[in-house]
């Protein structure tokens, strides 16, 4: 009796039974109270409704984006892989029953319950036939990140077979994004991404991470299946969240399995399981369907890391080295600024094409001190906007004071009351004040600071030394002091607007 229940569960669509056959228990479809219309139950028992309402479809989108690949096979002669001399075109088509021992061989050979039914049909039917290019993608990516993704599963006990998980999730695109907010290859949310340890600031993403989001995803495959010791139920709660499984465990009376809870989760959690069990199934009897891995260009052996060690630009890179900037975002969406947030106690991994590796290591310094066109322009233009505009108006709000307007223009007390002509520090709520940012004007209104207390002597102007900063520029330092570009470039011989680190300037007071 039990085997023909099993036949009829995994032959038949789940409008009657959602439950999956165990020797533990078993739960009788009349029991489950399933809360659907007629129409919600077409929909279940059509297998492409479910395909269609998942966020597989999203993705596959997105690898076909990927420019890198090329359109030949992996380093193979397709003679060679072509077996059973399929022509070029061939769609093969086979009966339920040769899917059905498949996967049951597969399920032979792993701890992850692998079933067969009519929505794993139809996400089979997705892979091998309706998106077929993007499979053979998904096959040459997986030479790329298969190899990293056994070494993390291995190393914390999991079955190797949850490889497959990130194609559902990304289809193995690095730079994958959800509409829901979900990031990199294993799609982590903000939220979880956080408590598994991926830093997410202004300039760092790393749910983009290969290496670190893998060690994540793992650790949280851990926890999950710590939790629930069922790995469909694991899947489940890493899709939509362990909450949403709970609920549905309680709507299905208590039942801890998939296949009981199936009719109370989310839309697209429903086609998750099957997704999965059809990409472990094509991606291990690719060659039986005629699909072949298309080779991923530079992805494959292409690249090399570098470790930087101070904050840089994508654009100083680009125009120093000449590494395209098209590389640089793709193989870095990390530094989602297009910055590295890189010090010397916190060094940054950067990707790129490896011929420009050496070059990078080499001229490593002369990178992180290079002005790019880019910053050149932005002090051009503020140099001309002091020079056009050097007094503004402020308008005085409440809780304000000289002092306080002092600091943030840096400028003294004495320069806004000279500037204004205030004979005393009282100031309102909706004031205007004239604020030259130079500092320059102070004595053209009769009141110099550099006058001695002592018959009206002009006093020698002192002298100190300013070492430029990472980051800093004449147009930032001038602000600093109080006095502008010109009076620097005066000042030090400079002929140009381009300071280095570690350079001294002499500011004079």
């Amino acid at each position: 009796m039990k085997y023909t229940h099993l036949v009829l569960l995994l032959l038949f669509p789940f409008a009657t039974a959602f439950a999956q056959v165990n020797r533990s228990y078993s739960t009788a479809p009349d029991s489950l109270d399933v809360e659907l219309n007629e129409q919600e139950i077409r929909d279940l028992n059509s297998g492409k409704a479910v395909v269609d309402e998942s966020a597989v479809m999203e993705m596959l989108d997105l690898v076909s984006n990927i420019s890198y690949f090329k359109d030949v096979y992996l380093d193979i002669d397709t003679a060679v892989m072509n077996i059973y001399d399929y022509g070029r075109d061939e769609v093969p088509v086979f009966h339920d029953t040769v899917y059905q021992n498949r996967i049951e061989a597969l399920a032979r050979q792993t701890t992850i319950p692998l079933t067969f039914n009519t929505h794993v049909k139809s996400f089979i039917e997705l892979y091998a036939n309706r998106r077929r290019q993007q499979s053979s993608r998904m096959l040459g990516l997986s030479y790329v990140y298969f190899p990293m993704f056994e070494e993390y599963l291995a190393k914390y006990n999991l079955p190797l077979e949850l490889k497959y998980l990130a194609m559902v999730e990304s289809a193995l695109n690095p730079t994958a994004g959800s509409k829901a907010g979900a990031k990199g290859l294993w799609q982590f949310m903000l939220g979880t991404g956080k408590d598994y340890g991926l830093r997410v600031t202004t300039l760092l993403d790393e749910r983009y991470d290969p290496m670190k989001e893998t060690v994540a995803a793992c650790q949280y495959l851990q926890s999950l299946y710590a939790r629930y010791e069922d790995w469909f139920l694991v899947l489940a709660a890493y899709n939509s969240g362990p909450g949403t499984v709970n609920k549905a465990i309680i709507r299905a009376g208590g039942v801890k399995n998939y296949w009981a809870i199936w009719p109370y989760l989310p839309k697209e959690t429903r086609g998750y399981v099957p997704a999965f069990i059809a990409v472990t199934y094509l991606m291990n009897y690719a060659t039986e369907h005629n699909i072949y891995p298309t080779n991923p260009g530079l992805l494959l052996h292409g690249t090399d890391t570098v470790v930087v060690h101070n904050r840089v630009g994508f654009d100083q890179i680009n125009e120093c080295i000449g590494v395209p900037m098209q590389d640089l975002v793709f193989f870095n969406p990390q530094y989602t600024k297009r910055i590295v947030p890189a010090s010397k106690e916190f060094p940054c991994a950067l990707r790129m094409p490896m011929k420009y590796t050496l070059r990078f290591v080499q001229l490593e310094d002369s990178i992180y001190s290079y002005t790019s066109r880019a910053e050149k322009a932005r002090e051009v233009i503020e140099e001309k906007v002091e020079q056009v505009s050097d007094c503004i108006t402020h308008t005085v709000k409440k809780g304000e004071s000289l002092g306080s307007i002092a600091r943030k223009y840096h400028v003294t007390v004495s320069n806004i009351k000279n500037w204004n002509r205030l004979k005393r520090e009282t100031i309102h709520v909706g004031q205007k004040l004239k604020i030259y940012r130079s500092g320059a004007p102070m004595a053209q209104v009769g009141k110099s600071t550099n006058k001695s207390n002592s018959g009206g002597k002009q006093a020698a102007p002192t002298v100190k030394t300013h070492t430029v900063k990472k980051g800093e520029t004449l147009s930032s330092i001038s602000r600093k002091y109080g006095c502008t570009v010109n009076d620097l470039k005066k000042w030090n011989n400079l002929k140009s607007n381009t300071v280095k680190v570690g350079q001294k300037l002499k500011i004079k007071k």
